[in-house]
Protein backbone atom coordinates (compact mmCIF):
# COMPACT_ATOMS: atom_id res chain seq x y z
CA UNK A 1 0.00 0.00 0.00
CA UNK A 2 1.24 3.48 -0.89
CA UNK A 3 2.47 5.86 1.78
CA UNK A 4 0.78 9.27 1.87
CA UNK A 5 2.74 12.27 3.15
CA UNK A 6 0.95 15.43 4.25
CA UNK A 7 1.65 18.65 6.17
CA UNK A 8 -0.70 20.47 8.53
CA UNK A 9 -0.56 23.78 10.39
CA UNK A 10 -3.26 22.88 12.94
CA UNK A 11 -4.11 19.74 14.92
CA UNK A 12 -7.65 19.62 13.49
CA UNK A 13 -7.04 16.66 11.17
CA UNK A 14 -4.71 14.81 13.55
CA UNK A 15 -7.08 13.88 16.38
CA UNK A 16 -6.65 10.12 16.00
CA UNK A 17 -2.95 10.40 16.86
CA UNK A 18 -3.56 11.08 20.55
CA UNK A 19 -4.06 7.39 21.24
CA UNK A 20 -0.27 6.93 21.07
CA UNK A 21 0.64 9.85 23.34
CA UNK A 22 3.09 8.80 26.05
CA UNK A 23 3.14 11.96 28.16
CA UNK A 24 2.20 15.64 28.37
CA UNK A 25 4.60 16.75 25.64
CA UNK A 26 3.33 14.18 23.14
CA UNK A 27 -0.31 15.27 23.20
CA UNK A 28 -2.06 17.28 20.53
CA UNK A 29 -3.60 19.65 23.07
CA UNK A 30 -0.05 20.59 24.12
CA UNK A 31 1.05 21.24 20.53
CA UNK A 32 -2.09 23.33 19.97
CA UNK A 33 -0.78 25.85 22.53
CA UNK A 34 2.43 26.50 20.57
CA UNK A 35 3.10 28.89 17.72
CA UNK A 36 3.86 28.32 14.02
CA UNK A 37 3.51 24.53 13.99
CA UNK A 38 4.08 22.33 10.97
CA UNK A 39 2.96 18.74 11.50
CA UNK A 40 4.67 16.40 9.03
CA UNK A 41 2.69 13.17 8.64
CA UNK A 42 3.31 9.89 6.81
CA UNK A 43 0.46 7.38 6.73
CA UNK A 44 -0.20 3.92 5.37
CA UNK A 45 -3.58 2.42 6.24
CA UNK A 46 -3.80 2.62 10.07
CA UNK A 47 -0.05 3.16 10.56
CA UNK A 48 0.94 6.80 11.12
CA UNK A 49 4.16 8.67 11.90
CA UNK A 50 4.11 12.36 12.74
CA UNK A 51 6.88 14.86 13.41
CA UNK A 52 5.71 17.99 15.28
CA UNK A 53 7.88 20.78 13.85
CA UNK A 54 8.09 24.55 13.78
CA UNK A 55 9.71 27.02 11.42
CA UNK A 56 12.86 28.92 12.35
CA UNK A 57 15.40 31.13 10.61
CA UNK A 58 17.69 28.09 10.28
CA UNK A 59 15.10 25.70 8.80
CA UNK A 60 12.70 23.44 10.67
CA UNK A 61 13.07 22.44 14.33
CA UNK A 62 11.23 20.52 17.03
CA UNK A 63 7.90 21.94 18.14
CA UNK A 64 8.77 22.55 21.79
CA UNK A 65 8.62 25.19 24.49
CA UNK A 66 11.34 26.03 27.00
CA UNK A 67 9.94 23.74 29.72
CA UNK A 68 9.33 20.75 27.42
CA UNK A 69 10.98 17.70 28.96
CA UNK A 70 11.26 15.79 25.71
CA UNK A 71 10.44 15.65 22.02
CA UNK A 72 10.13 12.58 19.83
CA UNK A 73 8.39 11.33 16.68
CA UNK A 74 4.82 10.15 17.11
CA UNK A 75 4.80 6.59 15.80
CA UNK A 76 7.76 4.30 15.15
CA UNK A 77 7.24 2.57 11.79
CA UNK A 78 10.74 2.65 10.20
CA UNK A 79 9.52 2.78 6.59
CA UNK A 80 7.08 5.62 7.30
CA UNK A 81 9.74 7.52 9.21
CA UNK A 82 12.28 7.20 6.40
CA UNK A 83 9.69 8.21 3.78
CA UNK A 84 8.79 11.28 5.79
CA UNK A 85 12.46 12.15 6.33
CA UNK A 86 13.06 11.99 2.57
CA UNK A 87 10.02 14.13 1.79
CA UNK A 88 11.16 16.80 4.25
CA UNK A 89 14.14 17.58 1.98
CA UNK A 90 11.60 19.31 -0.22
CA UNK A 91 10.51 21.51 2.71
CA UNK A 92 13.81 22.63 4.21
CA UNK A 93 17.59 22.41 4.00
CA UNK A 94 18.07 21.85 7.74
CA UNK A 95 16.41 20.08 10.67
CA UNK A 96 17.26 20.65 14.35
CA UNK A 97 15.54 18.09 16.57
CA UNK A 98 15.81 18.07 20.38
CA UNK A 99 15.56 17.11 23.22
CA UNK A 100 15.33 13.50 22.05
CA UNK A 101 15.31 10.55 24.47
CA UNK A 102 17.00 7.30 23.58
CA UNK A 103 15.95 5.04 26.43
CA UNK A 104 13.04 4.20 24.11
CA UNK A 105 15.21 4.22 20.98
CA UNK A 106 13.74 7.46 19.59
CA UNK A 107 17.03 9.24 18.90
CA UNK A 108 18.67 6.22 17.29
CA UNK A 109 15.68 5.35 15.11
CA UNK A 110 15.24 8.92 13.90
CA UNK A 111 18.96 9.30 13.22
CA UNK A 112 18.95 6.12 11.12
CA UNK A 113 15.87 7.25 9.19
CA UNK A 114 17.41 10.64 8.39
CA UNK A 115 20.70 9.10 7.23
CA UNK A 116 18.86 6.56 5.07
CA UNK A 117 16.85 9.40 3.54
CA UNK A 118 20.02 11.20 2.43
CA UNK A 119 20.57 13.75 5.21
CA UNK A 120 23.98 14.39 6.76
CA UNK A 121 23.35 14.01 10.48
CA UNK A 122 25.16 15.12 13.62
CA UNK A 123 24.11 13.73 16.98
CA UNK A 124 25.23 15.23 20.29
CA UNK A 125 24.10 15.26 23.92
CA UNK A 126 22.21 18.47 24.67
CA UNK A 127 20.72 17.98 28.13
CA UNK A 128 20.02 15.48 30.89
CA UNK A 129 16.84 14.16 32.45
CA UNK A 130 16.67 13.13 36.12
CA UNK A 131 14.10 10.49 37.07
CA UNK A 132 13.14 8.35 40.04
CA UNK A 133 11.99 4.77 39.36
CA UNK A 134 9.85 4.16 42.45
CA UNK A 135 10.29 0.39 42.28
CA UNK A 136 7.31 -0.40 44.50
CA UNK A 137 8.66 1.57 47.47
CA UNK A 138 6.47 3.57 49.82
CA UNK A 139 7.40 7.18 50.43
CA UNK A 140 8.85 6.32 53.84
CA UNK A 141 11.08 3.66 52.26
CA UNK A 142 12.19 6.10 49.55
CA UNK A 143 12.80 8.87 52.09
CA UNK A 144 14.92 6.61 54.30
CA UNK A 145 17.33 6.32 51.36
CA UNK A 146 17.77 10.08 50.84
CA UNK A 147 20.92 11.92 51.96
CA UNK A 148 21.07 12.53 55.70
CA UNK A 149 21.22 16.30 55.27
CA UNK A 150 17.86 16.29 53.44
CA UNK A 151 16.21 14.15 56.09
CA UNK A 152 17.58 16.31 58.88
CA UNK A 153 16.41 19.51 57.14
CA UNK A 154 12.88 18.18 56.79
CA UNK A 155 12.78 17.01 60.40
CA UNK A 156 13.87 20.43 61.66
CA UNK A 157 11.91 22.67 59.28
CA UNK A 158 8.72 20.81 58.31
CA UNK A 159 6.62 22.40 61.09
CA UNK A 160 7.61 25.92 60.06
CA UNK A 161 5.31 25.88 57.00
CA UNK A 162 1.84 24.60 56.16
CA UNK A 163 1.46 22.65 52.92
CA UNK A 164 -1.58 22.44 50.64
CA UNK A 165 -1.77 20.11 47.63
CA UNK A 166 -4.53 20.73 45.10
CA UNK A 167 -5.66 18.23 42.46
CA UNK A 168 -7.63 20.82 40.51
CA UNK A 169 -6.81 24.18 38.97
CA UNK A 170 -7.55 26.91 41.51
CA UNK A 171 -7.45 30.60 40.61
CA UNK A 172 -6.22 31.77 44.02
CA UNK A 173 -3.54 29.08 44.24
CA UNK A 174 -2.32 29.89 40.73
CA UNK A 175 -2.14 33.57 41.65
CA UNK A 176 -0.02 32.52 44.66
CA UNK A 177 2.25 30.50 42.37
CA UNK A 178 2.71 33.50 40.05
CA UNK A 179 3.48 35.84 42.94
CA UNK A 180 6.03 33.42 44.41
CA UNK A 181 7.66 32.89 41.01
CA UNK A 182 7.95 36.65 40.51
CA UNK A 183 9.88 36.95 43.81
CA UNK A 184 12.04 33.88 43.24
CA UNK A 185 15.46 33.41 41.65
CA UNK A 186 13.85 32.19 38.43
CA UNK A 187 14.07 34.32 35.24
CA UNK A 188 10.91 35.96 33.97
CA UNK A 189 8.91 33.79 31.58
CA UNK A 190 8.27 35.33 28.17
CA UNK A 191 5.01 33.46 27.61
CA UNK A 192 3.58 32.62 31.02
CA UNK A 193 0.17 32.42 29.33
CA UNK A 194 1.23 29.14 27.68
CA UNK A 195 2.13 27.64 31.07
CA UNK A 196 -1.18 28.82 32.54
CA UNK A 197 -3.20 27.42 29.63
CA UNK A 198 -1.37 24.12 30.07
CA UNK A 199 -2.04 24.12 33.83
CA UNK A 200 -5.74 24.84 33.29
CA UNK A 201 -6.04 21.98 30.81
CA UNK A 202 -4.21 19.60 33.17
CA UNK A 203 -6.53 20.69 35.99
CA UNK A 204 -9.62 20.04 33.89
CA UNK A 205 -8.30 16.56 33.06
CA UNK A 206 -7.59 15.81 36.73
CA UNK A 207 -3.86 15.51 36.19
CA UNK A 208 -2.62 18.60 38.06
CA UNK A 209 -0.86 18.49 41.43
CA UNK A 210 -0.37 22.09 42.59
CA UNK A 211 1.45 22.53 45.88
CA UNK A 212 1.64 25.71 47.96
CA UNK A 213 3.64 26.16 51.18
CA UNK A 214 2.72 29.00 53.54
CA UNK A 215 4.46 30.47 56.56
CA UNK A 216 2.12 32.30 58.90
CA UNK A 217 -0.49 32.22 56.15
CA UNK A 218 1.82 33.87 53.60
CA UNK A 219 2.65 31.82 50.45
CA UNK A 220 6.42 31.25 50.29
CA UNK A 221 6.90 28.26 47.94
CA UNK A 222 4.97 26.71 45.07
CA UNK A 223 5.32 23.71 42.77
CA UNK A 224 3.40 22.62 39.68
CA UNK A 225 3.35 18.88 38.95
CA UNK A 226 1.16 16.63 36.80
CA UNK A 227 0.43 12.91 36.96
CA UNK A 228 -0.52 10.58 34.11
CA UNK A 229 0.18 7.03 32.96
CA UNK A 230 1.78 6.19 36.32
CA UNK A 231 4.34 9.00 35.94
CA UNK A 232 4.60 12.23 37.93
CA UNK A 233 6.12 15.19 36.08
CA UNK A 234 7.70 18.07 38.01
CA UNK A 235 7.19 21.11 35.79
CA UNK A 236 7.83 24.18 37.91
CA UNK A 237 9.06 25.00 41.39
CA UNK A 238 9.92 28.28 43.06
CA UNK A 239 10.32 29.82 46.48
CA UNK A 240 10.65 33.37 47.75
CA UNK A 241 14.31 34.15 48.34
CA UNK A 242 13.58 35.90 51.65
CA UNK A 243 12.01 32.68 52.95
CA UNK A 244 14.97 30.46 52.02
CA UNK A 245 15.94 29.83 55.69
CA UNK A 246 12.58 28.08 56.17
CA UNK A 247 13.53 25.36 53.64
CA UNK A 248 9.93 25.53 52.44
CA UNK A 249 10.95 24.09 49.06
CA UNK A 250 12.28 20.92 50.67
CA UNK A 251 9.16 20.52 52.81
CA UNK A 252 6.87 21.07 49.83
CA UNK A 253 8.83 18.70 47.59
CA UNK A 254 8.71 15.97 50.24
CA UNK A 255 4.94 16.41 50.59
CA UNK A 256 4.41 16.15 46.84
CA UNK A 257 6.69 13.11 46.55
CA UNK A 258 4.69 11.48 49.33
CA UNK A 259 1.41 12.32 47.58
CA UNK A 260 2.35 10.96 44.15
CA UNK A 261 4.04 7.84 45.54
CA UNK A 262 1.54 6.85 48.24
CA UNK A 263 -1.74 8.37 46.99
CA UNK A 264 -1.30 8.36 43.20
CA UNK A 265 0.80 5.20 43.13
CA UNK A 266 3.17 6.34 40.37
CA UNK A 267 5.97 4.15 39.06
CA UNK A 268 8.21 7.01 37.95
CA UNK A 269 8.88 10.62 38.97
CA UNK A 270 10.34 12.78 36.18
CA UNK A 271 12.23 15.94 37.22
CA UNK A 272 12.59 17.21 33.66
CA UNK A 273 15.78 18.49 32.11
CA UNK A 274 18.70 20.42 33.56
CA UNK A 275 21.93 19.66 35.39
CA UNK A 276 20.91 21.23 38.72
CA UNK A 277 22.87 19.51 41.49
CA UNK A 278 19.90 19.35 43.88
CA UNK A 279 18.02 17.06 41.49
CA UNK A 280 20.55 14.31 42.14
CA UNK A 281 19.54 14.24 45.82
CA UNK A 282 15.91 13.54 44.93
CA UNK A 283 16.36 11.33 41.89
CA UNK A 284 18.31 8.15 41.18
CA UNK A 285 18.71 7.88 37.39
CA UNK A 286 20.12 10.40 34.92
CA UNK A 287 19.11 9.92 31.28
CA UNK A 288 20.79 11.84 28.40
CA UNK A 289 18.86 13.94 25.91
CA UNK A 290 20.15 14.37 22.38
CA UNK A 291 20.09 16.90 19.56
CA UNK A 292 20.04 15.76 15.93
CA UNK A 293 21.14 18.29 13.32
CA UNK A 294 20.31 17.11 9.81
CA UNK A 295 21.56 18.98 6.72
CA UNK A 296 20.77 18.40 3.05
CA UNK A 297 24.12 18.69 1.22
CA UNK A 298 22.31 19.10 -2.11
CA UNK A 299 21.07 22.57 -1.12
CA UNK A 300 23.55 25.50 -1.11
CA UNK A 301 21.78 27.03 1.90
CA UNK A 302 23.06 24.09 3.97
CA UNK A 303 26.73 24.49 2.98
CA UNK A 304 27.79 27.04 5.65
CA UNK A 305 26.31 24.86 8.39
CA UNK A 306 27.91 21.78 6.82
CA UNK A 307 31.31 23.49 6.91
CA UNK A 308 30.88 24.25 10.62
CA UNK A 309 29.79 20.66 11.26
CA UNK A 310 32.92 19.38 9.51
CA UNK A 311 35.17 21.69 11.55
CA UNK A 312 33.60 20.43 14.80
CA UNK A 313 34.12 16.83 13.75
CA UNK A 314 37.77 17.45 12.87
CA UNK A 315 38.53 19.45 16.02
CA UNK A 316 38.97 16.44 18.40
CA UNK A 317 41.23 14.77 15.81
CA UNK A 318 43.39 17.90 15.50
CA UNK A 319 43.72 18.20 19.28
CA UNK A 320 44.74 14.54 19.56
CA UNK A 321 47.45 14.93 16.94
Amino acid sequence: MDIAVSYHETVTKLQGLDRSAQGPFDRLDWFALLESPLFAVAQRSDEVVMLPLQRSDEGLESLTYFFSFTWRPRGDDPELLETLAADLRGKTHALTLAPLPDEDGSATQLEQALRSAGWIVSREPCDENHVLPVGGRSFSEYWAQRPGKMRTTLKRKAKKVEVEILTRFDEAAWADYQAIYAESWKPEEERSDILEAFARAEGQAGRIRLGIARAGGVPVAAQFWTVENATAYIHKLAHIEAAKPLSAGTTLSAALFEHVIDADGVDLVDFGTGSDAYKRDWMEVNRPRYRLTALDWRQPRAWPALAKMLVRRLAPHNRAS
